[in-house]
């Protein structure tokens, strides 16, 4: 009997194992995945897996031909995909807890290379193109995601006018350098990739919205406080820090009542590239 039809799968105490797919992730991700050039019989890797979206998806999609590897530094992440790969009853994925600035396979040994807004994340890009350059064999594709530096722009822009008020002008310029480390400019990293050997085959921008009642929603949001605030406390004073967000929620929720609702714009960019 086909596998498919002998692993079925039970709901009943397995809900955690369901939401693979964080809202955040989706957009930049679907739109990867229109990318790739599907085909059998091939190695890929995920960089910056995470709680394992698109790498469970792209493994299912290439079928038990192909090899898929995942790299991620994030234990519990792994962990979290594993119970989910056996969850589901899938073969054909390796995961590998390290960093992607190092990456443990051998030369020309990958025939498919993705990321999904994970590699503005490592601490150093470059050296991962680096990497991504070695382990890819000629006539592979490289297809990444990344957020452009005017997101969130509505939030930042508001938190950059009450830094500026309260003289904080210090703390300004690490909110700056906060957005270039995290949103390297777009041509900074088509530089970078082009000087690793790869050609930019295409290039698509696209935007969706994150949309809230008002600010009050937003700075309470889950995901805002797992993937943001942490960040953004980093770099205001302790003695200040409920002064600045007292100012900014405050700002973003009379912004909310005047244009009915709150709206931050994420930018993004699919990158498609190969060896040459």
């Amino acid at each position: 009997m086909k596998k498919y039809l002998l692993n079925r799968i039970d709901p009943s105490g397995k809900i955690d194992v369901f939401d693979e797919l964080p809202l955040w992730s989706a957009p930049f991700g679907l739109k990867l995945l229109d990318h790739i050039d599907f085909k059998p019989d091939i190695v890929a890797i995920d960089i910056g897996f995470g709680t394992g979206f698109p790498l469970i998806e792209l493994a299912m999609r290439l079928g038990e031909s192909s090899t898929v590897y995942g790299i991620d530094p994030w234990a519990d992440a792994i962990a979290t995909v594993e119970k989910k790969i056996d969850n589901y009853g899938i073969s054909n994925i390796r995961l590998i807890e390290g960093l992607a600035e190092s990456i443990p396979l051998e030369e020309d040994s990958v025939d498919l290379i993705v990321s999904n807004n994970g590699i503005n994340n490592v601490s150093n890009i470059d050296k991962v193109f680096s990497e991504c350059s070695r382990i890819i064999r000629t006539g592979g594709q490289f297809v990444m995601t990344m957020n452009l530096d005017k997101s969130l722009v509505e939030f930042y822009e508001q938190l950059e006018s009450v830094l500026a008020e309260m003289h904080l002008d210090k703390e300004t310029d690490m909110m700056r350098r906060h957005i270039y480390e995290k949103r390297r400019p777009l041509e900074e990293i088509i530089t970078m990739l082009k000087k690793h050997g790869f050609m930019i085959k295409d290039l698509e921008q696209d935007q969706f919205n994150y949309k809230f009642t008002d600010g009050s929603a937003m700075l309470n949001h889950y995901f805002i406080r797992l993937a943001f605030m942490e960040s953004w406390i980093s770099f205001l004073p302790e003695g200040k820090l409920e002064q600045v967000f007292d100012a900014v929620e405050s700002r973003l929720n009379e912004q909310a009542r005047i244009s009915g609702g709150l709206k931050l714009s994420v930018p993004f960019v699919v990158i498609d590239a190969g060896q040459e």
